[in-house]
């Protein structure tokens, strides 16, 4: 192999060199060739046969690549991800060369090669000192030959013991919301990068690991985002009575809170003491790291931790399957100076208004008369005229222990939850969607809760801002969209993110790697 030999100087000897010698002509050492002098006072051919500073590094070498996880062994054990031509994948090819610590690496750099051929080329250039303080720069190639080798991680995938740890997330509730929303925040933070395989079941997904501290980082994770409950249990696979040595399985099962946005909660009196005097009935605003209540016949808020729910759990007495749609036959807005306090009241919302409302069913205008009197906390947003979705206590079915405790007083006719759109309008204007962890488990969703959490996040500005939400580019625009008439809340570009899709473009042609090297320089 040629290979090229240049910047032949003195290593701290510059004073033993006049400049008057530098250009002095002499005869070679060996074949007595006019040359200029040099330190070493041989010609580059002379050079070429007696010195070599890369006769202890290897000329070929061998690279193992797994093609199920498309990682490269970097020695001794580790498999990391590298594409072709990048410095991850050049940092592997360096540490495979040992005798590379000898000399001074100056550059090095890929050499272009087919990308099915199974070999990769690279072109070191590398400075050495040689007898009489001479640095040699010398350039050289290493040819690298790719292996298919199975990591451990898919062997143990082939064998279908690719799992040490589980981490099992389940909601079990008629209203999924919250679900949903973990869903999302896992998407954004990245937080299933370390896992094995994710797999939905009935009521949420399960999570496998490869060891325990995976898994109990996403524990931390899902404890931040949501409140919930954790139980952990493991199972003996094998045991080594010579060794002393245990094989266990390790599960971890992470049950989110029972409740999400919009559904009805009746607390108990205890707990009412302690949040503030709440009314007996109210609302879940929105649950994040904790529960967020909002009394809707006072706009009085509390938040309750996770550790106070699991201290008394309690669970919806409706969800938004119950509700029932309203019409605002008229309204009175309460101002904040007319507003009655309590002793010992907590916080008021002020992002929502107070008012005394009038409502009748939507399947009875037109029939009935009588609307019915109530009051809420949505005095900001609904006008005469505007559909509102609401829940019918006096006609519901509530099996509830705290429920039936309280006096007919004590319980509105109509809770408000919120304003209504209409559907098939929302679905026109959406322009946006957002990504699963698992595409099985949309099937097995409620689609009237799936498409009640998407509302929510259109409506919600604070909600949506924890979210990625991209573009969707199969849809466009309608008319009335585009010309801004509509009054259906709507998520702006500004907000959406492109989903990008990677193509391979053609790579243009590098170097050749069969193109003849350069003449030695001395």
């Amino acid at each position: 192999m040629e290979q090229d030999y240049e910047g032949v100087s003195p290593l701290g000897g510059g004073d033993s060199i006049k400049s008057g010698v530098a250009n002095t002509m002499i005869l070679c050492c060996e074949c007595g060739v006019p040359i200029q002098s040099n330190p070493a006072n041989m010609c580059v051919t002379c050079l070429r046969n007696h010195v070599d500073i890369t006769e202890n590094i290897p000329k070929q070498a061998v690279l193992h690549f797994c093609r199920n996880c498309e990682r490269y062994l970097q020695p001794p054990n580790e498999w990391i991800q590298a594409s072709l031509e990048s410095r991850e994948l050049l940092a592997v090819c360096l540490k495979k060369l040992k005798g590379l610590k000898e000399v001074k690496l100056v550059d090095a750099g890929f050499i272009w090669t087919e990308q099915h051929s199974k070999r990769i080329k690279v072109k070191l250039t590398v400075h050495g000192e040689i007898t009489g303080g001479t640095v040699l720069q010398q350039v050289f190639v290493v040819e690298f030959t790719v292996q298919n080798q199975m990591c451990n991680d898919c062997h143990r995938t082939e064998a279908k013991d690719f799992w040490r740890c589980l981490v099992q997330v389940r909601q079990r509730a008629e209203n999924k919301k919250t679900f949903y929303y973990l869903e999302q925040l896992i998407l954004k933070h990245k937080a299933h990068e370390n896992t094995l395989g994710i797999k939905p079941e009935h009521g949420g997904l399960d999570f496998f690991y490869a060891n325990d501290n995976h898994a109990r980082r996403m524990i931390d994770f899902l404890q931040t985002m949501v409140p919930g409950k954790v139980t952990t249990s493991k199972r003996l696979i094998s045991h080594d009575i010579h060794s002393n040595n245990y094989n266990y399985k390790y599960n971890w099962s992470y049950e989110i809170a029972p409740v999400s946005k919009d559904s009805a909660v009746c607390l108990s009196k205890k707990l009412r003491h302690q949040l503030g005097n709440l009314s007996p009935v109210c609302l879940v605003n929105r649950v994040s790291s904790s529960i967020h209540l909002i009394d809707p016949l006072t706009a009085q808020i509390a938040e309750l931790t996770s550790q106070v729910y699991f201290r008394a759990p309690f669970e919806a007495i409706c969800n938004p399957k119950q509700l029932v749609e309203y019409v605002v036959m008229d309204i009175d807005v309460i101002l904040e100076k007319d507003r009655k306090t309590y002793p010992g009241q907590g916080q008021v919302s002020f992002k929502h208004a107070l008012c005394d409302i009038w409502v009748l069913r939507a399947s009875e205008l037109g029939i009935n008369d009588n609307p019915i009197h109530t009051r809420s906390h949505l005095g900001h947003l609904l006008k005469v005229g505007d559909s509102v979705m609401g829940y019918n206590t006096g006609e519901a079915n509530i099996n509830d222990p705290e429920f039936e405790k309280l006096t007919p007083e004590q319980v509105p006719d109509v809770i408000l939850v919120r304003k209504h759109y209409d559907r098939q309008t929302r679905l026109s204007q959406r322009l946006w969607k957002i990504k699963h962890l698992a595409a099985e488990a949309t099937d097995e969703r409620s689609k009237h809760d799936y498409h009640e959490f998407l509302d929510d996040l259109e409506d919600h500005e604070d909600l949506r801002g924890q979210i990625n939400i991209y573009r969707d580019s199969n849809k466009t625009a309608p008319i009335d969209l585009q010309a801004g008439n509509s009054d259906v809340p709507q998520i702006t570009l500004e907000e959406m993110m492109e989903d990008m899709t990677l193509e391979c473009a053609d790579d243009e042609m590098g170097e050749d790697a069969g193109a003849e090297e350069p003449e030695p320089q001395l």
